[in-house]
């Protein structure tokens, strides 16, 4: 039994920190890096693990990003942007906004941050 504990834990504590972070708390860095390797893949990027890891990363921004807007209309803030009710973005657009940002700042952006920043810019309230 003690055995399988101290198993367990040094597996806990071998697991890359990364790996244990909530969607959406990856780096605007580590988003531009594993993007722009699963683009040098092609078609091929589909497939990968890296593929479904990335796009849960940008849904997780996204949910969280909704769920502000939501809280803050519930607790009578003003918007924080204000988006059409059928906001569209595609891939581009998000990676244009996550190399905007200086080299330096990336590893301190979170792609919840990232995303909350482009749709201000997008769709600022008027």
């Amino acid at each position: 039994m003690r055995l399988i504990a101290a198993s367990l834990a040094c597996t806990a504590l071998l697991y890359p920190l990364q790996l244990l972070a909530a969607p959406g708390d990856m780096s605007a860095a580590d988003f531009l890096t594993r993007a722009d390797k699963l683009k040098a893949k092609g078609p091929m990027a589909l497939l990968s693990s890296d593929f479904k890891h990335l796009k849960g990363e940008a849904e997780a921004a996204g949910a969280s990003y909704r769920a502000r807007l939501k809280a803050d209309k519930a607790a009578g803030h003003p918007p924080h942007s204000c988006p059409p009710r059928k906001a569209a973005m595609n891939s581009d657009e998000l990676l244009a906004h996550l190399r905007s940002y200086p080299e330096a700042r990336r590893p301190s952006i979170t792609m919840k941050v990232a995303f909350a920043e482009l749709m201000r810019k997008k769709y600022p309230c008027a």
